[in-house]
């Protein structure tokens, strides 16, 4: 005859207090997460939204730069012919209708076989003066945005003369961007503020007023460029630009 017991039979009633506990538990869970969302919508009395704003448009002002080069065995022959090729510049930019144009201080530069790529140059050997350069800038500022492109391109003639110019492109600049940022700032604000209506449209609020608003860094780009940079683009490499703005806005709700 085995002395073993029988096993415990099981006890319905602690399962089921076990489960009511949990239950229990859940629900109050549940309770509290509703009501603190609740009291956090309820409480909600501000919305931060981003607007944007951007104008295709067109430079006004364009500035080109050139500098005049001459050469000469002895100083007074790059000097005598230096004035010669002044002459010749400056008759061309007048006939060309750009009689109005900015000449820099002559610059004097000593030529040597080492300035001309010698290959025989010794790094540790005074270099020996070959020649004479003479360097002048020459600017033209002009609102003929159209015209003063080919200029670059006609200077090319020069050389038939003899003249050597060589040019650095063009620069096109919008002189109204500081009005164009007051504007933009009120229609970036304006398209904030379509935004949060939307947005508090959607959650059974209204916008009622404009709290603060800050702008950010307008974006000057090619024509439809959205490249952006923290300190903020300036291209003026093109004729069409594109601006772009953005304000950080807040609005007081109801």
């Amino acid at each position: 005859m085995s002395n073993s017991m029988p096993p415990p039979l099981p006890r319905p009633h602690l399962f089921g207090l076990l489960a009511g506990l949990f239950l229990a538990a859940a629900l109050c869970f549940a309770s509290v997460m509703v009501t603190r969302t609740w009291v956090h919508l309820k409480e909600s009395q501000l919305i931060q939204v981003t607007g944007s704003a951007r104008k295709n448009v067109r430079s006004d002002l364009c500035v080109w730069n050139g500098v005049l080069q001459t050469e000469g065995k002895t100083l007074e022959e790059a000097r005598a012919k230096f004035e010669g090729d002044q002459r010749r510049l400056v008759a061309f930019l007048t006939a060309k209708g750009f009689a109005k144009h900015t000449l820099s201080p002559v610059h004097v530069r000593d030529i040597t076989p080492r300035a001309k790529g010698s290959p025989d140059a010794d790094e540790d050997q005074v270099p020996q003066r070959i020649g004479y350069q003479l360097l002048q800038g020459v600017q033209i500022t002009s609102e003929r945005v159209e015209d003063l492109p080919n200029l670059a391109a006609e200077c090319l003639k020069l050389l038939a003369d003899g003249v050597v110019v060589q040019t650095s492109g063009i620069q096109y600049i919008y002189t109204k961007l500081p009005e164009a940022r007051l504007t933009m700032m009120g229609e970036a604000t304006d398209d904030a503020r379509r935004r949060a209506e939307e947005i508090a449209g959607r959650g059974g609020r209204a916008v009622r007023e404009l709290r603060t608003a800050r702008m950010g860094v307008v974006q000057v780009n090619p024509l439809h460029g959205t490249a952006t940079s923290w300190e903020g683009n300036n291209d003026q490499s093109t004729l069409e630009k594109t601006i772009s703005a953005t304000v950080s806005a807040e609005f007081s709700l109801r």
